[in-house]
C-alpha cells in the first residue's frame, strides 16, 4: 500500500460494516444481559470466535506457532483486549443504557494518545492533543454528572465502562511494543488463549446447563460471537491491509453515534441533551488531536 492509495467501494463498505458491527454491540451486550451473567457473554462470545477465526486461520494455510513466548504475548492481548474490556463493559452495561456505554467507549483513542506520550517513541502530546483530551474528558464528565449529584446509582457502572477504554488502549500500546506476529495467527490466538482462561470460570459460576434463556438473549450472545468478535476481526485485518490504520481510524468518530442512536430507536433508551452534548465534545476532541503541528 502506498501512501497515495485512494480507498475503494470496498475499503468503505468494509469501514461500514465494521461501524455497524461494533456501534451495535452495545445493544447486543444490552439484550444478552437479560439472561447472562457478563462472565457468560464474554465467555461465548470469545469462544465462538475462537472457533471461527481458528477455522479461518487453517483455511487461509496458517498454523498455531509452539513458541512459548507467542503464546504469552497472546495471553497478554486477550487479557487486555478482550477480557477485561469486555468484562468490564458487560458489568457496566447492567446498570448504564447501550448508548451511554457507546458514548463512553468513544474517549478510548484519546487515553490511547495519553499513554502513547510516555510509551511509543515519536507520539509526544501537543497543544491540540492536549486541548483535545480536555474537551473529552469534559464530555465524560457531563455524562457521569447525573450520577455524582442525583440519586443515581450507575456511577461505578459508567467508571468501569470508562475503565475499559484504558484497558483497550493499554492494549493498543502493547500490540506496537510486544514481538508480532500474523495477524490471522494473532487474532486466533488471542481467542484461543481467552477462551481457555473464562470458559471455566462461567461453567463453575453460572452452571449454565441450569439455567433458562430467552430466545432473543441467546441469539444477541451468539451474534456478539460472530459478527462483532470475529467477523469484524477478518474485516478489520482487511481494511488495515489495503486502506491502512489511518482509513480505519475514522471509525472512532461514527460507532459512539451508532451506539447512542440504535439503542434509542430500538431499545427505546432516552435520548439526553447532556448526552448529546457530551457526544459532541468528545467526537470534537478526537478531531483537534488529529490536527497537525506546524513543523
Amino acid at each position: 500500500m502506498t501512501h497515495n492509495y485512494i480507498p475503494t467501494v470496498k475499503d468503505w463498505l468494509s469501514l461500514l460494516l465494521l461501524i455497524l458491527l461494533w456501534g451495535t454491540s452495545f445493544m447486543f451486550t444490552a439484550v444478552s444481559l437479560h439472561s447472562f451473567s457478563p462472565v457468560g457473554i464474554v465467555a461465548l462470545r470469545v469462544l465462538i470466535a475462537a472457533i471461527i477465526l481458528t477455522i479461518f486461520m487453517c483455511a487461509k494455510g496458517f498454523r498455531l506457532p509452539g513458541d512459548p513466548l507467542a503464546w504469552t504475548v497472546f495471553l497478554l492481548l486477550g487479557i487486555m483486549g478482550n477480557l477485561l474490556p469486555f468484562l468490564l463493559i458487560s458489568t457496566g452495561q447492567k446498570d448504564v443504557s447501550s448508548g451511554i456505554a457507546g458514548l463512553l467507549m468513544a474517549f478510548m483513542p484519546l487515553a490511547t494518545m495519553i499513554l502513547a506520550h510516555y510509551f511509543v517513541l515519536g507520539e509526544s502530546l501537543n497543544r491540540f492533543k492536549i486541548l483535545g483530551f480536555v474537551l473529552g474528558i469534559t464530555g465524560v464528565a457531563i455524562v457521569l454528572w447525573p450520577s455524582l449529584v442525583g440519586a443515581h446509582s450507575n456511577l461505578l457502572s459508567g467508571l468501569l465502562i470508562l475503565l475499559a477504554t484504558f484497558s483497550y488502549a493499554i492494549n493498543a500500546i502493547l500490540v506496537r511494543r510486544l514481538p508480532s506476529y500474523n495477524p490471522v495467527v494473532t487474532a486466533a490466538g488471542v481467542m484461543i488463549v481467552s477462551s481457555i482462561a473464562i470458559v471455566p470460570l462461567w461453567l463453575w459460576q453460572d452452571l449454565p446447563w441450569q439455567q433458562s434463556y430467552s430466545l432473543k438473549a441467546t441469539l444477541s450472545v451468539l451474534w456478539l460471537g460472530i459478527g462483532p468478535t470475529a467477523f469484524a476481526t477478518i474485516t478489520l485485518f482487511a481494511v488495515i491491509a489495503t486502506a491502512g490504520p489511518t482509513f480505519l481510524s475514522n471509525i472512532n468518530y461514527v460507532i459512539p453515534v451508532v451506539a447512542y442512536f440504535t439503542g434509542a430507536l430500538i431499545l427505546g433508551e432516552v435520548i439526553e441533551w447532556h448526552s448529546l452534548a457530551a457526544l459532541l465534545l468528545i467526537i470534537l476532541g478526537i478531531a483537534l488531536t488529529r490536527k497537525r503541528v506546524a513543523a
